[in-house]
């Protein structure tokens, strides 16, 4: 089938999560990705995951996770050899995605200028911590380090918890997405005007950009914003509250929903007391409405209470673990979970999440994540290398080939 990036050929040259993370959407949508690798080992997230059998075969399961149906070529910058390649390789891409430090590919006399020259068409995306330009360009950056400059986890947890880094990657998972559209829209100026461009995708700015709310609020009101737990600043009740069985999340956010609410809970009185009448009287007032409807909610379970909210338009759902939502029916029902035709180190069927996007038409799981190295024989030949060149080449490191045969082809 005919996927909306078919014919787009990216060298992806990034590592463990923003970089691969955004070269995974691209090659969903149809893309030819091919994950350009040190051949001393590759990507890192080869070796992470919780499987020390799965890292030892450079599959590590943080890198299934983000790199499936890409191809692998094992090429040294550092040499003269490598360097040769990678311009030839660049010369027929669309797109090179790196996340390396600012400057980093320019000394290694392969950045954006010089690769435009053999190819001005090409799409250049650069994710950095902090972007290719300002005084914290240099410093070294990881998801937490940014989540915590970036304000984020000042405004995670409550008073007693915060400052509190969410519980996974979130500042290098927006950052991919971030470079993906971004991407994504320069190709389509690239096809209608030939023009390339040079995209720089800071984490920094990325995280901070997905705050938008509370920012504007600090830019335009003055309101500093604080951590409120799992309340809502902008409404009430708005949050998570206790029931017979657990934690449940209730948004009766419009005045509508919760007059509803007071009633299925058997508290109309609640829709009158002035306290709670109106919208900003209950932001006021939450912690007293919160007491009242826990009070009201022990009569049920979670559960109980999810189906009977659901049914009468207030908006509500379980707290679940990961494990509880990925078996859910709708999860299944929608084929979210994909089956590689690879194997864990158990023998059980590797998996992995599609993209949060359906398509019209079939969506076909991709192959499994390619071997160090997998396509680099295939692709010195389609530059022009003879069999010779490559075995020279191999030898003296410029290249790697797969030191065996992948253990699930």
């Amino acid at each position: 089938m005919s996927l909306p990036l078919s014919g787009i050929r990216i060298l992806d040259l990034s590592n463990v999560l923003a970089g691969p993370f955004c070269g995974y959407h691209l090659a969903r949508l149809g893309a030819e990705v091919i994950k350009v690798e040190n051949p001393k080992g590759g990507d890192l997230a080869r070796r992470l995951g919780a499987d020390p059998k799965m890292s030892k075969r450079l599959q590590g399961l943080s890198f299934v996770a983000v790199n499936a149906g890409k191809q692998s070529v094992a090429i040294d910058f550092k040499s003269t050899d490598g360097k040769k390649i990678f311009l030839r390789l660049a010369a027929t891409a669309d797109v090179v995605l790196e996340n390396f430090r600012p400057r980093v590919m320019e000394r290694l006399g392969l950045g954006y200028e010089t690769l435009v020259k053999h190819n001005p068409r090409l799409i250049y995306c650069a994710i950095s911590g902090f972007g290719q330009t300002g005084p914290w360009a240099g410093r070294p950056a990881y998801d937490q380090i940014v989540q915590g400059l970036s304000g984020a986890m000042s405004v995670t947890g409550d008073a007693r918890s915060a400052p509190l880094r969410t519980g996974f990657p979130i500042s290098d998972t927006i950052a991919g997405l971030t470079a993906a559209f971004a991407i994504a829209s320069a190709l389509v100026e690239q096809r209608q005007t030939g023009r390339g461009r040079f995209i720089d995708v800071s984490l920094l700015e990325a995280t901070i950009a997905a705050m938008g709310w509370v920012v504007s609020n600090y830019l335009n009101a003055g309101i500093d914003p604080q951590p409120m737990g799992n309340e809502n600043f902008t409404a009430a009740p708005s949050g998570t509250f206790s029931t017979a069985t657990g934690p449940l999340n209730i948004a009766a956010n419009e005045q509508k929903q919760y007059e509803t609410l007071c009633d299925l809970i058997g508290q109309p009185d609640l829709k009158s007391d002035p306290r709670f009448a109106d919208r900003q009287a209950r932001k006021v007032n939450r912690g007293a409405l919160g007491d009242e409807l826990n009070r009201a909610l022990a009569a049920k379970s979670a559960e109980q209470w999810e189906a009977q909210f659901n049914a009468a338009g207030v908006p509500a759902g379980c707290v679940l673990k990961v494990a509880d939502v990925l078996n859910e029916a709708h999860i299944v029902g929608r084929h979210f979970i994909e089956t590689l035709p690879a194997k864990r180190s158990d023998g059980e069927a590797l998996r992995v999440t599609r993209p949060g996007f359906r398509l019209d038409d079939e969506f076909p799981s991709p192959p499994a994540p390619a071997a160090l190295g997998a396509d680099t024989a295939h692709w010195m030949t389609r530059l022009g290398y003879s069999q010779e060149d490559t075995d020279r080449l191999v030898a003296n490191g410029a290249i790697g080939l797969p030191a065996v045969a992948p253990a699930n082809p």
